[in-house]
């Protein structure tokens, strides 16, 4: 801690003493006002956050849909489930409106994510992007990191569209997300564009892949240390911040999917960005790890070493030449979270569809 400085919190010392950034992987509206009082400068909606924030401000959205049902008499579920993630990301946007003029569009951004059913189709990801970025200025859209989105990503930024590529789990994922963002900001300085106030950055999903290697020990029968299995996303989020340095890249690594501390702890010091939901906010905050740069601090070698050893998709996700970008879809990961995401956009139509059947006379409008 610099002397005569206090700080609110852990989280509020690495935003204002290292290059580090805080965003909030919530659109709640309270638990994002609490995360920018700590210094949160982005954060994030999807189908599986939007479930959760309609739930916590529940009388407002049962109010809010009955209203968008009505104004929309024959929209189906999906479209007015569409329109409640809308909303909820540009009102959400609108909070971190002051941040993103005064940091010129690096930060103060909201993230919404594109239909994860759409993995498998680049132009229609890339027309729901170009939709998403018209809801507020300070927009960044999430395409996932498949072979398709690779492709969407590129085209997005070309035309300026800020990017935060997700489902990422691997360094070859996050090689190909920034060399298809370089491609994109070099075509659009070549025609003449403004690429000054983007902001464009790759979530490694870190915890995601420490999950799916713990199935595979199970499912395998490996034993291993528990202690490794922790420091799997750990050690590919740092082999993937040192090759974005080498080369130079023009976007930012994002740390996402917190299930220990070292999700934040190690990546502190680098210019990357955490985004821990809000419980997670609340025990880094309240816990006594020190807080000091950590991200040139190499995983223990034997770590490595044993992890590359007893588990393939390790190896996979570590190198990068591990994966081929044909390969990303197919990826255990990658098939893991798209089901998640894509049964939250069921789920989120679901409740629409109730609030819909338990109100039948709304915006009924007789057929001509």
């Amino acid at each position: 801690m610099l002397p005569g400085v206090s700080f609110k919190s852990p989280l509020h010392q690495m935003t204002q003493t290292t290059s580090t950034c805080l965003w909030n992987d919530s659109a709640a509206e309270a638990e994002l006002a609490y995360a920018i009082d700590h210094g949160a400068v982005g954060a994030t909606c999807n189908p599986v956050i939007a479930v959760e924030v309609v739930k916590k401000e529940l009388a407002y959205w049962t109010d809010r849909i009955k209203s968008l049902a009505a104004e929309h008499s024959t929209a189906s579920e999906g479209e007015l489930a569409w329109r409640v993630i809308e909303e909820m990301s540009a009102s959400r946007a609108a909070m971190l409106r002051p941040i993103f003029d005064a940091q010129h569009g690096v930060n103060g951004r909201l993230s919404i994510q594109t239909d994860p059913r759409l993995f498998r189709n680049g132009p229609a990801i890339l027309e729901q992007a170009i939709h998403f970025d018209a809801l507020a200025p300070n927009m960044i859209v999430k395409i996932p990191a498949t072979f398709a989105g690779i492709w969407a990503i590129e085209e997005a930024t070309a035309r300026g569209i800020s990017i935060n590529a997700t489902v990422s789990f691997s360094v070859p994922q996050a090689i190909a997300v920034a060399e298809a963002v370089e491609r994109g900001l070099r075509r659009r300085e070549r025609d003449g564009g403004d690429i000054t106030t983007m902001g464009p950055v790759c979530t490694i999903m870190v915890g995601r892949l420490d999950d799916w290697l713990k199935v595979q020990a199970d499912k395998q029968v490996i034993t291993v240390d528990p202690g490794y299995l922790e420091w799997a996303g750990v050690a590919v989020f740092k082999n993937a911040y040192k090759i974005y340095r080498s080369r130079g890249y023009r976007l930012r690594l994002l740390s996402a999917a917190f299930r220990n501390h070292m999700h934040w702890s190690e990546f502190i010091g680098g210019d990357v960005v955490i985004s821990p939901p809000h419980a997670w906010q609340k025990r880094y905050n309240s816990s006594d790890i020190e807080v000091k740069p950590r991200i040139d601090t190499p995983v223990a070698p034997h770590v490595v070493d044993e992890l590359q050893r007893k588990f393939v998709d390790f190896r996979r996700a570590y190198d990068p030449d591990g994966l081929t970008p044909a390969e990303f879809d197919s990826f255990g990961p990658t098939v893991r979270t798209l089901r998640q995401f894509s049964d939250a956009c069921h789920d989120l139509e679901r409740f629409v569809r109730d609030i819909l059947l338990s109100n039948p006379d709304i915006g009924l409008v007789p057929p001509k």
